[in-house]
This record gives C-alpha cells, structure tokens and sequence, in this order.
C-alpha cells in the first residue's frame, strides 16, 4: 500500500492506495472517469443530464467495491487547499497526485 493525493477542484487528500493504484495512478482515475462513470450500471447514480456529478471519495469508493475489494484503499489526511498540489507539504511532495 502506497500514499497518494487526490483531489477534485477542492482540497488535496491523501489516501493509502494498492501498489499498483499508485504505480498507475493517472490509468486507474482516467478508467474510471473516462470509461467507468459512463458505461458502468454501477454507475447510474453519477450521471446528472448530459453529465457525470463524482469527487474523489466516489474514485476510492470505486477502488474498493469494484477494482481492490480484497486491498481496501483508506483516507489517510485532508491536506485542506494545495493550489491543486503545487503547495503540497514537503512530507507529500514524493506522493502521486491526480486532480478530477
């Protein structure tokens, strides 16, 4: 299990992720916001109109029930407003971050 950061236009959170969720971090938050969100019966209840409504705690909630249920990837932090992680802490700085 590995930190990562996420975030969606908000504050930057850090969660504790599978290995290969943080080796890949941009593939795992692009399937699932690209392919998932809008293919997925799984999915219906983010789809607003002619858009999808989800933040990051809906990417970890995907993780654990659809993609690493036997890994469960858990919050770790809320780091509050990085500037979309250009002032992240020196302790975070090493961690992957992706923004929705």
């Amino acid at each position: 299990m590995k930190k990562i950061i996420l975030s969606a236009d908000s504050d930057s959170v850090v969660y504790l992720v599978p290995d290969a969720v943080a080796d890949n971090l941009s593939e795992y938050c692009m399937d699932f916001c690209d392919k998932w969100l809008w293919s997925s019966p799984d999915a219906e209840r983010f789809r607003k109109g002619e858009g999808v409504c989800y933040n990051e705690a809906d990417f970890i909630d995907y993780l654990n029930e659809y993609v690493f249920p036997e890994q469960p990837s858990v919050f770790v932090k809320n780091l509050g407003w990085t500037n979309l992680g250009k002032n992240l802490p020196k302790e975070y700085k090493s961690c992957p971050y992706f923004n929705f």
